[in-house]
């Protein structure tokens, strides 16, 4: 038997990267899956967008592990597409039991030159987003008689780094958000837990080798903490397994807890 044998996960983000290694650890462990990802641009987005092919091969992969997995390509800022995809996935697969908040973006610029449409963007996609899951997310697991909420905030959702200043903000607010609702869905046997990677073998992560420039044109800028390991990037797998353990339940007492795998960055 699997940890999670039995069960239905809902990721977000789902196309590729972390998100495809969530969904792909769940099934490995016995999970069948409700995918969901934009693939599709961005504004102002420096790496290259997950496309309906990324999200297909992860569809592929599911289904090589002999799991079903219902998939859709919604954007978590539009609550009524996320919502559909949710019930749609329920309906078809039984239920739900693990949800793994995942979508994010992360645009990189200084303070002074978040325009507005980056700042609305990144927390719409980042904090409302994930809002957004957990809302539609939580009539399901209630009815299921519980389960497990993973929500994947980020180092910077625990300590602060330059030139994030609208990505920052989200990640923290994502970390209070996962206490909140660890507070008030506890009596429904709902946990709720945040996770925090540190720099990932991802599109997203590669992002990390701008910073240079950026410290250049701002000196004086502290950079911050780049983790304690000898090796500090983490692979998608690594996170997919800190997932799994919140999403088993080898951790259900672990609820309002913040997992950071982040090759110790948090402690610079």
């Amino acid at each position: 038997m699997g940890r999670v044998e039995g069960k239905v996960a809902f990721v977000t983000g789902a196309a590729r990267g972390q998100g495809r290694a969530h969904a792909l650890r769940l099934a490995e462990e016995g999970a069948d899956i409700i995918a969901v990802d934009l693939c599709a641009p961005v504004p102002d987005l420096q790496y290259p967008p997950a496309t309906p092919d990324d999200l297909a091969e992860t569809v592929r992969q599911i289904e090589a592990l002999d799991r079903r997995i219902v998939a859709h390509q919604a954007d978590v800022r539009d609550m009524a597409a996320l919502q559909n995809a949710v019930d749609d996935g329920v309906a078809q697969l039984g239920g739900l039991d693990i949800v793994v908040g995942n979508a994010g973006i992360c645009i990189i610029a200084d303070a002074e030159s978040t325009t507005p449409e980056i700042w609305k963007n990144t927390i719409d996609t980042n904090l409302t987003g994930v809002w957004h899951t957990v809302q539609a997310a939580v009539p399901h697991l209630k009815a299921r008689g519980g389960g497990s909420i993973i929500l994947t905030s980020s180092a910077a959702g625990l300590v602060a780094l330059p030139f994030l200043t609208a990505y920052i903000a989200a990640k923290h607010g994502v970390t209070g958000l996962g206490k909140a609702y660890a507070l008030e869905l506890g009596r429904f046997n709902i946990r709720v837990n945040t996770l925090h990677p540190g720099g990932v073998n991802t599109a997203m992560g590669g992002m990390g080798a701008a910073f240079p420039e950026y410290i250049e044109k701002n000196p004086g800028i502290v950079m911050g903490g780049y983790g304690v390991l000898p090796n500090t990037t983490t692979e998608p797998v690594d996170q997919a397994n800190a997932v799994l353990w919140l999403a088993s339940d080898e951790a259900k007492f672990v609820t309002g807890t913040q997992v950071s795998v982040d090759a110790g960055m948090v402690v610079c």
